[in-house]
């Protein structure tokens, strides 16, 4: 299925096309298999783009178990509602947002299901998409600190601007033809 959407790819987005074909890998990167499926499958579901929802779930149907899935899910769920809030918060520069209390159940990142590590990961990718600087920095810091390279982080994030770039080359076609 991934071979045949790469196929569908228009030549204007080669770049992406190769790229897709780089970030998939788990080579040299410091994340598994795993990970940059959950990665993938998590940032495929922030972009909304069925077509790329169903080829990255199909490339992570052997790669993440029943856990790991249901925690793709919640972590883009939960970053779809943090990712508004926290860029207003950022955004608004107002120091009286920044000390009131979300009083937003976000009890889903304390206790994920799975690897803590991974979630966070998942969130850091899929904040990267919704462009939340606020979250960014706050998973990525998360990540650093608990032992996760500045590699795999930097993979995350280049697997969330392929799977953005591609969403995008998506909508284009889907206009035009």
């Amino acid at each position: 299925m991934l071979q045949e959407y790469q196929n569908k790819i228009p030549d204007y987005a080669k770049d992406l096309k190769l790229n897709l074909s780089s970030v998939l890998t788990s080579n040299n990167s410091d994340l598994t298999e795993s990970q940059v499926a959950g990665i993938a499958l998590a940032c495929a579901y922030a972009t909304f783009d069925e077509d790329l929802i169903h080829v990255t779930s199909d490339f992570a149907r052997d790669k993440l178990n029943e856990a790991e899935h249901k925690a793709v899910k919640a972590a883009t769920s939960i970053m779809a509602m943090n990712n508004v809030y926290y860029r207003f918060i950022h955004l608004a520069e107002d120091n009286d947002y920044q000390m009131m209390p979300a009083n937003l159940r976000m009890s889903v990142m304390a206790n994920p299901g799975i690897d803590k590590k991974d979630f966070e990961l998942f969130s850091l990718a899929v904040s990267a998409i919704n462009g939340c600087g606020m979250c960014i920095s706050s998973h990525s810091n998360v990540l650093v600190k608990s032992g996760i390279s500045k590699t795999a982080i930097q993979h995350a994030v280049r697997i969330a601007a392929v799977i953005h770039g591609l969403a995008q080359v998506a909508a284009i076609e889907k206009i035009h033809h």
